[in-house]
């Protein structure tokens, strides 16, 4: 297909403050022409999609997804975990390095991005900031980057030593490039499984104190204002506490480029939906208190939280079919995110639906510099969702193109159904009714 004309939808592109009926003529893998209802001029011979009732978005772009490819297709492959981000209606994946072998190197970075890897929606690999991620040396930040990784990050493995952290952002301001840090001081979570609070007492767990992820990300951002370099820019994985978010805001204000993503569990569960030893309630960071939950809606409302990000971390069922303690952190994310984001960020808590399908793909796709993304301009990249804004459905996990099962939103009711997610143009996941 090289021609495609969407018809009579809603046009809600953030980035260019447009919210109107329009129409898209899609072309060879870009934007040809947005016209008003009916005034396309080139769309002769063009395959036609009727959007009539339903909103037409730039695609979806998570920043923060874990596709397990190289080494543990067990959980996911980076095909199943693509196909899960269509269904859902992203059209950008950024994979953590977090693999077997860890990606710190060109090699696995374009491995990642081969043609035979069969991904759906486009892959952008970020790298490991250090080798093997074991912060103890760092890597060649222009050669990662010159293969295709848009930021650096030791994600689950946190870079602990000052110096190592005030190098690694040093090096990569100098190429251009993010610095993702999963903040969690793991000298006080060791032996920890969920949060620390009155439901780790009660089920006889051992805690995570809020103070291991803020006490981070103050140093990181000490580390920033230290450098004086107005390149340098770090970015806070999955924010979970509310002082970590009171830092990120003040590092702002003070000028610092500074930025943050929440996960959708955590701004809408808490430590008490572990229930009695819930593994598809265990993660790292881990759900926290209503506290710190509400302080997450909070930033996401006042601006502060500058993207969604679904931490998208498969496990095989056996994995978490074992002792709470003993299971692997995360849960799937990527089919779920848009149905939440619109039934509580929109529905519930009124955020317009452009700022919320921004946090969704505009921002996203600043945050790592991904241009032509996240926009729906002509001459941008064809990453288009098509879905129905006012549609209720009930998300059923045993319908997942995803290769593992453990999300505790099975059965939520979502508000917005995917029909369309076209990626470059091509037509990469369509409703099944």
């Amino acid at each position: 297909m090289t021609a495609l004309a969407i018809r009579g939808g809603r046009l809600v592109d953030p980035s260019a403050g447009i919210d109107a009926p329009k129409d898209i003529l899609l072309k060879d893998g870009r934007v040809a022409e947005v016209a008003a209802p009916g005034k396309l001029k080139s769309a002769e011979g063009a395959e036609s999609l009727d959007a009539t009732g339903l909103v037409v978005a730039p695609g979806l772009i998570d920043i923060h997804v874990h596709l397990r490819e190289p080494g543990q297709g067990h959980k996911e492959t980076i095909a199943t975990g693509t196909a899960s981000a269509a269904m859902g209606g992203f059209t950008a994946v950024a994979a953590m390095p977090n693999t077997t072998p860890v990606n710190d190197s060109p090699e696995i970075t374009r491995w990642m991005q081969a043609p035979e890897r069969g991904a759906q929606v486009r892959v952008f690999p970020i790298g490991a900031a250090t080798r093997g991620s074991k912060g103890e040396t760092i890597n060649d930040f222009a050669a990662l980057k010159a293969a295709g990784a848009v930021a650096v990050t030791d994600d689950g493995k946190p870079i602990l030593k000052d110096g190592m952290m005030r190098e690694v952002l040093a090096a990569a301001a100098r190429v251009g490039l993010s610095v993702i840090q999963h903040a969690e001081d793991t000298r006080m979570t060791q032996g920890a499984s969920m949060n620390l609070g009155q439901a780790s007492f009660r089920l006889g767990l051992r805690g995570m104190p809020p103070e291991a992820e803020s006490s981070l990300v103050e140093r990181d951002i000490r580390l920033v204002a230290e450098l004086r370099d107005a390149r340098a820019h770090l970015h806070v994985a999955h924010t979970s506490t509310a002082a970590a978010v009171a830092a990120v805001r003040q590092a702002r204000r003070n000028g610092l480029r500074v930025t943050c993503e929440v996960a959708p569990h955590h701004f809408l569960l808490t430590e008490d939906h572990v229930g009695l030893y819930n593994t598809h309630a265990k993660m790292n960071p881990p759900l926290r208190s209503a506290a710190d939950r509400d302080a997450m809606i909070e930033g996401i409302l006042d601006g502060v939280v500058d993207a969604i990000a679904t931490d998208h971390a498969p496990h095989a069922a056996h994995e978490k079919e074992v002792e709470f303690e003993h299971a692997p952190n995360g849960i799937t994310g990527l089919e779920t995110a848009l149905g939440l984001c619109l039934r509580w960020l929109h529905h519930e808590w009124k955020m317009p639906l452009g700022r919320v399908l921004s946090l969704l793909s505009a921002q996203p796709a600043a945050l790592l510099g991904l241009r032509g993304r996240g926009t729906l301009t002509v001459g941008s990249f064809a990453d288009v969702v098509v879905f129905d804004p006012e549609k209720e459905w009930s998300y059923r996990v045993a319908n997942t193109r995803s290769k593992s099962k453990n999300t505790p939103f099975d059965g939520w009711t979502m508000q917005g159904k995917v029909r369309w997610t076209i990626c470059e143009g091509r037509i990469v996941y369509t409703e099944t009714v």
